[in-house]
């Protein structure tokens, strides 16, 4: 299995600007496609319905991104903030991590065990969690 979770800011790349992705993380996404599970967190279409409220992202991104999870033919997978993943924000540091949103998609990649596609160097930074990028 490719199973991988994806960041927000890897989310918004890949419906609205592709060529943002680096060549591993291209190559992740397109493994889990093809092999796996492609997870988004809950929180991301949270921050999308902000940054599209902010202006700072064209509305079309968060629909792509949801009707994409709500086709059961393709490889995204919605998971929630469950317990588990709501407990594992606690082995997200704070002083290291203090985005919220953040912490919450690192923790969903710590509950999985599985690697995070991010560009997040703060988040890269943690010893805890596998990255690609």
């Amino acid at each position: 299995m490719d199973d991988i979770i994806i960041d927000t800011h890897i989310a918004i790349w890949y419906f609205a600007d592709a060529t943002q992705l680096s060549k591993p993380a291209e190559t992740a996404i397109d493994n889990a496609e093809a092999n796996g599970i492609l997870y988004v967190s809950a929180i991301t279409i949270v921050e999308l319905i902000y940054l599209t409220e902010k202006g700072r992202i064209p509305p079309d991104v968060l629909d792509l991104l949801r009707d994409t999870l709500d086709d059961p033919t393709t490889a995204f997978r919605l998971i929630e903030i469950s317990r588990e993943v709501a407990d594992e924000v606690e082995n997200i540091p704070r002083l290291h991590v203090p985005d919220m949103p953040d912490r919450i998609i690192a923790a969903t990649a710590l509950h999985l065990n599985l690697p995070l596609v991010t560009k997040d160097h703060k988040i890269q930074a943690l010893q805890n969690i596998q990255i690609i990028w």
